[in-house]
Parts: structure tokens; C-alpha cells; sequence
């Protein structure tokens, strides 16, 4: 498919931490984007989808839309089900009245994380979450509604731009602190927003369908990414390991969610670059020399 003659709406694309990165990428490709804020467009009311879905008549529909507070949604399971599992396979029927693309994104919280080598798409969820079971059940509400023009992007572990994350806050802590503890036992797949935009758009144009995984390369744990944040806006704090137990959470996370994009480089030819080299450039936007 063609990015630059592309009409496409993005839900979640006006606050989203994904969306906005998406809808800069497609613009910056030369598509026609439409993002429509919550006020705009309730993705829960099937109705204001539909309208402005058959009114705009998109090529491509993108779900940058999700529950993601994953300890909340332990106790929040309705709020969670609803945009999570419901709202996937309800917006790809209404892109199918259109014939348009459907892009999904889900995570690496649908596995159980008890593996030791990267996942790779064909294998089965194990969620242990709230979060991880009902972003499955939106991967599932789409396969038993089998859109034929539907893509799966599996992602994990988001840092980037226009909303806050992870890295951002660990910045700003280690600015107003000696000390930091950051757990140590959790390893995965650190995600840079702009590059997962642009490699969406590499799938894209490749006309891919079905499940991919997507993420940077290499590997890290948590206390890996802080530390190199930290390292890299040359802020004096001291970043120690911690154990899982020593930080309880409400929702158990994966200890190992690593994902496999072998899949995505031998369909798009792209190697994504490592989370090193894109933490790097997005410190430098956060820490600008003055």
C-alpha cells in the first residue's frame, strides 16, 4: 500500500504515547490523518465510529486506543475488558464496511514471561494479568472476526515523545535524587514510539497482515533502561538493582517478555535499530544543551 496517497484515521492518535508518534509518521509520509479526540469520537459508542468512519472512508484504520494502567486494571477489570477486548474487533468491523486496512496493537503482556528466548508470534498467550488477559482477548475478539484485512503488531516496553513514560519520569526522579532502586529481574523489549511508527509504515507498504512483533533491538531490564537514561543525560544518581519482591506491585508482570521481530525483518528487509541508539536520541530531545 501506498503511504503517501494513504486517507487513515488513528484512534488514540491525539494523546496517545503510540498515536501521536503514528500520526506524525503517516503526515510526515504524506498521508491524510485524522485523529479524533475522546470528545469527538467515543470508541465505546459503535455509532460515532461508524459515522465517521463511512464519512472519512479511510484506507486505514489504526487502534492506538488501550486500558494501559496495568495495576489499576486489576481492580478496574470492566474499564480494562471494555477498551481492551471489546473495542478491537468492533472497530475492525466497522473498518471492514469500508474495506479499509485495520491496524491493531497489542503487547508482550499477553505472555506469561516463564520462556527464555525471545517469543515469537505463533505462540500461545499466558497472560497472568488483568492488562496481559484482556489485551489477548482483543487479539481473540479479532481472530473469530477473521477481517481478512487485518494486522496484529505485538509491542512492549514504550518510550518516546508527547506524553509521559517511564524514562521520562526516571529523569526526572534522578534529578531530584542521589538514589534511585529500580527492579532488576524484569527483562524485555525497550520500544522507541517514532521507530515503532515508522516500522509499522514499513509493514504497511509490504502489505502485511496477520501478527508481527515489533520493537527495538536488544535486550534489557528495567534497571538497564533506567540506568542508561540516566547515564546518558549526565545526571548524578546512583541507579541500584532491586528484585520483583522487593517492589510489589498489584498486577505480576512477565519476568521475560522479550519479542522475536525476525518475522517483521524478513518481511520488510528493515532491521530496527537497538534501544540504545534510539534512548540516546530521545534523552538528547529531553536534555538539550544549553
Amino acid at each position: 500500500m501506498l503511504i503517501n496517497t494513504m486517507k487513515a484515521v488513528v484512534f488514540g492518535g491525539r494523546t496517545g504515547l503510540l498515536g501521536q508518534s503514528l500520526v506524525k509518521a503517516l503526515q510526515e509520509a504524506g498521508a491524510e490523518v485524522i485523529a479524533p479526540s475522546r470528545d469527538e469520537v467515543d470508541v465505546l459508542d459503535q455509532e460515532s465510529v461508524r459515522r465517521i468512519i463511512e464519512e472519512f472512508k479511510p484506507d486505514a484504520v489504526f487502534n492506538a486506543v488501550a486500558y494501559t494502567q496495568v495495576d489499576l486494571a486489576e481492580d478496574k477489570e470492566e474499564d480494562a475488558f471494555a477498551l481492551n477486548a471489546t473495542v478491537p474487533p468492533l472497530l475492525a468491523a466497522q473498518a471492514s464496511r469500508v474495506g479499509a486496512l485495520f491496524v491493531h496493537y497489542s503487547t508482550d503482556f499477553i505472555f506469561r514471561g516463564n520462556a527464555n528466548i525471545p517469543y515469537q508470534e505463533h505462540e500461545k498467550p499466558g497472560a497472568v494479568s488483568i492488562y496481559g488477559i484482556s489485551k489477548a482477548g482483543g487479539e481473540q475478539g479479532l481472530m473469530d472476526l477473521d477481517y481478512e484485512r487485518t494486522l496484529i503488531i505485538r509491542i512492549s516496553w514504550l518510550f518516546g515523545p508527547g506524553k509521559m513514560n517511564f524514562v521520562q519520569r526516571i529523569l526526572e526522579l534522578a534529578a531530584e535524587r542521589d538514589r534511585l532502586t529500580v527492579v532488576a529481574d524484569q527483562t524485555g523489549s525497550p520500544s522507541y514510539t517514532p521507530d515503532l511508527a515508522a516500522n509499522t509504515l514499513e509493514l504497511i507498504k509490504k502489505d502485511a497482515l496477520g501478527v508481527y512483533h515489533l520493537c527495538n533491538t536488544g535486550v534489557a531490564t528495567w534497571h538497564d533502561l533506567a540506568s542508561a537514561a540516566v547515564a546518558m543525560a549526565g545526571i548524578e544518581c546512583n541507579v541500584e538493582p532491586i528484585s520483583s519482591s522487593e517492589w510489589p506491585t498489584k498486577a505480576t508482570r512477565p519476568a521475560y517478555s522479550v519479542l522475536d521481530t525476525t518475522k517483521f525483518t524478513g518481511k520488510t528487509g528493515v532491521t530496527p535499530r537497538h534501544w540504545r541508539d534510539a534512548l540516546r536520541e530521545y534523552v538528547e530531545q529531553l536534555t538539550p544543551v544549553t
